[in-house]
């Protein structure tokens, strides 16, 4: 599985958001130019957050865009599956129940489904209020 640069790049921007002050719209060419992400692909990813109640916007002078919810109240695994679809290592497992002709006497549906399991864990208990977190605790000087 490798997660695409839209996954990475919405990521990046919910952190953004989240780092803002409570209660304002940030304008997203605010935000392209901290993030130094193209503000034509940053409304292509926002619309998609926005659509999944991840994000409200208002326009006009002060408008921009603010967190729907708190930090602590999205995943990562959230905000990736809106723009990556299913997290699965391998197709077979996109779908529950699986579709796979062959699951039944697969020998290695096991190990795919555990590190599934494992994926899911890992980012659904990861918020962005903890990698806010992490990045205020690195020291960039060395």
């Amino acid at each position: 599985m490798k997660i695409s640069t839209k996954g990475r790049y919405a990521l990046r921007l919910m952190i953004d958001l989240a780092q803002q002050d409570v209660g304002i719209y940030v304008p997203l060419r605010d935000i392209s130019k901290r993030q130094e992400i193209s503000a034509k692909y940053l409304e292509q990813i926002v619309v998609q957050l926005s659509r999944a109640g991840f994000v409200r916007s208002t326009r006009g002078a002060q408008g921009g865009y603010q967190l729907a919810k708190t930090p602590n109240e999205y995943t990562v695994g959230d905000i990736l599956r809106i723009t990556e679809g299913s997290l699965a290592p391998v197709a077979c497992l996109e779908n529950d129940p699986i579709e796979c002709d062959r699951a039944g006497e697969c020998i290695t549906l096991d190990f795919w489904r555990g590190l599934f399991d494992v994926i899911n864990a890992y980012v659904d208990a990861t918020t962005l209020e903890d990698l806010i977190n992490r990045g205020k605790v690195l020291d960039f000087s060395i």
